[in-house]
């Protein structure tokens, strides 16, 4: 786990989706699980690279993803996405989650998880197809 004092005090990217912890998410010690977290950031990061492929994308990759801190239920998580990189096909988008506490005197947003994932456009068979307006 990071330290508190080292992580960055403002996100980096767009807002994407906010989210709270419930109890059903949680592991057997009370912590969401990561694989929570991990699928909404994975609908999150795949927003702008729905708008850049103009269409239908998939998942492909997921690269460097960090846990910073845990989440805990009732936790306000927001999560923000920023592309890095396209390509002839695909859309590499880093996303970062940051959580709020539901106590009030800890209520100041720290980041809690970062990850690259990258999405393929497809086309309507299922194909990696081009982005709009790269060349053939």
């Amino acid at each position: 786990m990071t330290d508190v004092a080292d992580l960055p005090t403002q996100p980096s990217g767009q807002p994407v989706g906010r989210v709270i912890a419930m109890p059903a998410d949680t592991n057997p010690e009370g912590d969401i699980f990561g694989g929570w977290l991990l699928a909404h950031m994975d609908l999150a990061g795949a927003t702008p690279a729905f708008e850049i492929a103009q269409g239908r994308c998939a998942t492909v990759a997921l690269d460097g993803m960090v846990f910073h801190q845990p989440v805990a239920v009732g936790d306000e998580v927001s999560i923000y996405a920023r592309v890095l990189k396209t390509g002839r096909t695909s859309i590499r988008v880093h996303v970062e989650a940051w959580k709020r506490s539901r106590n009030v005197a800890q209520s100041r947003s720290v980041r809690v998880t970062e990850g690259v994932f990258t999405y393929v456009a497809l086309d309507e068979t299922g194909r990696p197809r081009l982005l709009p307006g790269v060349a053939a």
